[in-house]
């Protein structure tokens, strides 16, 4: 099944998964989780991931795009990314995870996730 790539990035995700497996592409993803997150709170918000995409050289990221790539992942409303929702959204975001997605959250116990 084909996915539309509405953020035009290339999809690493399935081969980072098959080359690391389910925990080392996990601890991956909550690395680039710590990149972008508010270390006094834990989270990612609307000024860590504007302060933190500009470090990583992404200044061309609109406001109004960082805010809906927040509110995507924003599974408790809350205003900002805890990591489990961070690594939802990788998932969610990935044509290639999602192709294989319930054989990689289940190795990842995330099949019964209820935020």
């Amino acid at each position: 099944m084909a996915h539309e790539n509405p953020f035009g990035f290339d999809d690493y995700f399935p081969s980072m998964m098959q080359r690391l497996g389910a925990e080392g592409f996990m601890r991956e993803l909550c690395n680039g989780f710590c990149l972008l997150m508010d270390v006094s709170i834990g989270l990612i918000t609307y000024e860590s991931l504007k302060r933190n995409t500009m470090n990583l050289g992404l200044n061309d990221l609109r406001d109004d795009e960082l805010i809906c790539m927040l509110a995507e992942g924003d599974l408790d409303g809350d205003g900002a990314l805890n990591q489990m929702e961070f690594c939802i959204l990788m998932f969610r975001l990935s044509p290639g995870l999602i192709d294989g997605s319930k054989h990689y959250m289940d190795d990842l116990g995330l099949l019964d996730f209820q935020p």
